[in-house]
């Protein structure tokens, strides 16, 4: 021992402990263990292993097996936790021991000895931080109630926030006819109104699964125990935490209705996973959408401006890039190699327990952190302020020969498809080639080959 460590033991015997640690023994042999990443779980994570010390507490105190001393002293050191203190009590890296005890254990010694700092109170780790509890639910719950409040709080939020920019944008472009696109080619025209309510469409078909997703997410294994049967826990213990949870987070908890899936099964979570891969799928395509239409400004299709925000090149003077679409795609690429991750941690529930509980929390607490920022930032950055270039959209517009597929039900399929091959060849407008080649006058020919009427579906 130096004068920078102290002793402390556990049930395997002594070691030496940072002098200032709140952890102790079991948290140390840890960080021994595992130097693989240098990545401790998230924050949100540790809160919610503070918000889960503290209902339990409160739960055995109701149920009469803690003393208000203790259960007191407990929940003023958890409440530290729930608060972002002492994040760096918390080094154990995320690949660690597949049930996350080394994780459960570090909250379990940083609080008791908080505890005893806090109050002068004698708390054991295992004894009464630990009580009626195990690493094999407190981990799977952890997971589950810091997803919650992550949906909650920031995810759904964010997303509700987007579709709120894109119907605004949808009202401000209202009426404004451009080139349709389907392979990357000119398709009939549409309303730019209605290419942006398919954005829209999307996120709130994404909030509808997530919504879905919600309520299961919201189901809590905590009581458990060991291997589901909740051996040294009351049979009302369950009830109690998941009742004293809602209460703290003002979000709606219930127990699982079979607490041996929430142990050795982890699909709630490959189920949000999935759908957070669903957002991603559709955030990608917005991003690359804008991208698309906002290329050049010269040699591309340049049909919108999405706001300068930094040079786009150290060489290149005057480059400006779609740096929000680009980092909204990164995110969007991540989320699907995490769901993959995921995916593939859900799988390892062997019997009574789910191996990889750590890396599908950072996995998964990542994904929802990240959607959140990306979905604000598309919003705030990208969308709320482009603009549109109007004449732009209109001189692409009037040269595009798809325009003949109105006239599809009065000429015929093979003298439409000739009056486009004749436009592409001269250049001319598709009106001054049909008036050439049929015996439709202008004033049917322009009324059928109206962009904005062609918008609205039907037969002009």
């Amino acid at each position: 021992m130096t004068q920078h460590t102290r002793i402390e033991k556990d049930s395997m015997g002594s070691l030496e402990v940072p002098i200032n640690a709140l952890y102790g023994a079991q948290t140390q042999r840890a960080i021994d263990n595992f130097p693989i990443s240098n990545t401790p779980l998230p924050p949100l994570f540790i809160k919610a292993l503070g918000l889960i010390k503290f209902a339990c507490s409160e739960s055995n105190l109701e149920l009469g097996l803690l003393s208000p001393q203790k259960a007191a002293a407990i929940q003023a050191a958890a409440q530290e936790l729930i608060e972002g203190n002492h994040l760096e009590q918390f080094p154990i890296d995320v690949f660690q021991t597949g049930s996350g005890t080394s994780t459960n254990m570090n909250a379990n010694e940083v609080i008791a000895r908080l505890a005893h700092q806090k109050t002068d109170v004698e708390i054991h780790p295992n004894d009464d931080v630990n009580m009626s509890q195990s690493s094999n639910d407190v981990i799977p719950t952890a997971i589950h109630l810091a997803a919650a409040i992550a949906l909650e709080e920031q995810l759904l939020p964010a997303l509700r926030h987007l579709v709120n920019t894109l119907s605004r944008k949808e009202d401000e472009v209202k009426g404004i006819v451009k080139t349709g696109r389907t392979h990357l080619m000119d398709a009939t025209p549409i309303r730019l109104d209605q290419e942006i309510s398919a954005w829209r469409q999307l996120i709130e078909d994404n909030i509808e699964r997530l919504q879905e997703t919600q309520k299961r997410i919201q189901r809590l294994p905590q009581g458990g125990t060991a291997v589901g049967t909740g051996i040294n826990a009351d049979p009302q213990f369950s009830n109690l935490v998941c009742a004293n949870l809602s209460t703290i987070t003002a979000i709606e908890f219930e127990p699982m209705p079979n607490l041996f899936v929430g142990l050795s099964s982890q699909d709630s979570a490959v189920e949000l996973s999935g759908q957070l891969n669903v957002l991603a799928t559709s955030l990608m395509k917005i991003a690359n959408d804008l991208r698309w239409m906002n290329s050049g400004p010269l040699a591309g299709l340049a049909e919108i401006q999405l706001p300068a925000l930094q040079p786009g090149s150290s060489i290149m003077p005057g480059k400006v890039n779609p740096v929000i679409p680009e980092a909204v795609c990164m995110v969007a690429a991540q989320i699907m190699g995490n769901h993959t991750a995921i995916t593939i941690g859900g799988q390892s529930g062997n019997f009574q327990l789910n191996v990889m509980l750590p890396m599908i929390a950072l996995n998964l607490l990542q994904s929802l952190e990240i959607a959140s920022n990306a979905s604000e930032v598309l919003a705030q950055k990208a969308i709320q302020d482009f603009k549109v270039n109007q004449a732009k959209i209109e001189e692409t517009l009037a040269t595009n020969p798809i325009l003949v597929t109105a006239l599809n039900r009065i000429v015929g399929y093979e003298m439409g498809a000739a009056i486009a091959k004749k436009a592409y060849e001269t250049g001319q407008p598709v009106l001054e080639v049909a008036l050439a080649m049929t015996d439709l006058d202008e004033t049917t020919l322009k009324k059928h080959l109206n962009p904005a009427l062609l918008t609205e579906g039907g037969n002009p």
